[in-house]
């Protein structure tokens, strides 16, 4: 068995569901140390992160990936134990073998390879490690990040292990990500009787035409990087449980998936404008997740990054912007260029969750080969 393949293999049978690391960080952290790495356990709240690092100086070039895993839904769906790696026909099952196992022990074995053959290397190399990716995200690399302002920890480029691929290693990697602000929009009506409607409000009727025209703006036409943004509903609650009654109030989760080409503050004025427009009594509370990042077309990293998977995969990766949102949302402000770079993403989160052996023993070749440009 391959170095990755065990390693994959151990972390699989680790039952890390978010936010518990289930002993994946220790792990790591005791093979890196063995070979000269500087470990840092950066506790916060109920969220374990492992921050490792070699050499000095800059550039600082960081791996970043999460330990934790999804639920497994019904166990018994699977065709062999979540928690129980097994490979069958070239292809490894579990929980966590694509999203993000097999690329966290591939960066670990990188970066292994890569510190025992250039020992004094230019800069600094280091893997950021959180256990808090899958679930709230609020103690995981967000604080992490937070507490490097303060210490003054920088990174200067930045390889997120999400898995990026469509059909192949390497035929698609991430050089951005859309950002994403979520409301929940609360709608007051007045409650009454159905036989009697002059006397209530109705919620639902008041902010059916609002919806509508939410649903029918556009926002704005994106640009050569990222698409247009999209505004989408995802649940809408309201009345009693009887058919007699008109509700007093409605519940919506609305949520924007945005580019460059708006603000967050932007969006959240129009859509207040727009609600306001349709004589909607309302209050909304808004989180934003994350800020649009791009990285720079001719940037460092982007360009390593794209000639390694011509190199080692034999392929023009398609430079993507689309997908949901990864955690180097909260690494991008600080001024890192951030690209995603993994494997296939067929599986993530569903029951029977693979990772082609192939792939994965190529993925420490790819990262080490971007250690060796980066830091060279």
């Amino acid at each position: 068995m391959s170095a990755v393949l065990d390693l994959t293999c151990d972390l699989i049978r680790r039952r890390s569901v978010t936010p518990d690391d289930a002993g994946c960080l220790p792990l790591i952290a005791g093979r890196l140390a063995a070979v000269g790495f500087r470990i840092e356990h950066l506790r916060f709240g109920d969220v374990d992160n492992l921050w490792a690092t070699h050499g000095d100086g800059g550039p600082v070039l960081a791996f970043l990936g999460h330990t934790d895993v999804v639920p497994t839904g019904p166990e018994g769906a699977w065709a062999s134990p979540p928690f129980e790696p097994t490979e069958r026909d070239g292809v490894l099952y579990g929980r966590g073998a694509a999203d993000m196992k097999g690329s966290v022990a591939a960066m670990v074995v990188a970066l292994e390879r890569f510190v025992s053959a250039h020992p004094a290397h230019a800069g600094t190399v280091g893997l950021l490690l959180t256990s808090d990716e899958e679930g709230a995200a609020l103690h995981g690399v967000r604080e992490v990040v937070q507490h490097f302002g303060r210490t003054g920890q920088r990174i200067d480029a930045c390889v997120v292990g999400e898995p990026s691929a469509k059909e192949r290693l390497g035929d698609l990697i991430r050089v951005g990500r859309r950002g994403s602000l979520s409301g929940t929009l609360t709608v007051r009506g007045v409650q009454g009787h159905v036989a009697y409607p002059e006397k209530a409000n109705n919620p639902i009727h008041v902010f059916a035409p609002a919806l509508a025209a939410l649903a029918a703006e556009r926002w704005d036409e994106g640009n050569a990087d990222f698409p247009p943004t999209s505004f989408q509903v995802s649940n809408i609650n309201a009345g009693t449980g009887a058919n007699n009654v008109i509700p007093g109030e409605l519940v919506a989760l609305v949520n924007f998936r945005f580019s460059t080409a708006s603000t967050a503050d932007g969006l959240r004025e129009r859509a207040e404008t727009i609600l306001r427009a349709h004589g909607v009594d309302f209050s909304i509370d808004w989180q934003l997740s994350g800020h649009p990042f791009l990285a720079t077309p001719g940037g460092r990293l982007r360009e390593v990054v794209v000639g390694v998977c011509r190199d080692v995969c034999g392929i023009d990766p398609e430079q993507s912007t689309g997908g949901g949102t990864s955690d180097g949302r909260f690494v991008a402000p600080m001024g890192a260029e951030v690209i995603e770079l993994g494997p296939v993403n067929a599986t993530i989160h569903k029951v029977d969750e693979c990772v082609s052996v192939t792939d994965l023993e190529r993925l420490p070749g790819l990262y080490e080969a971007i250690c060796a440009r980066m830091l060279s």
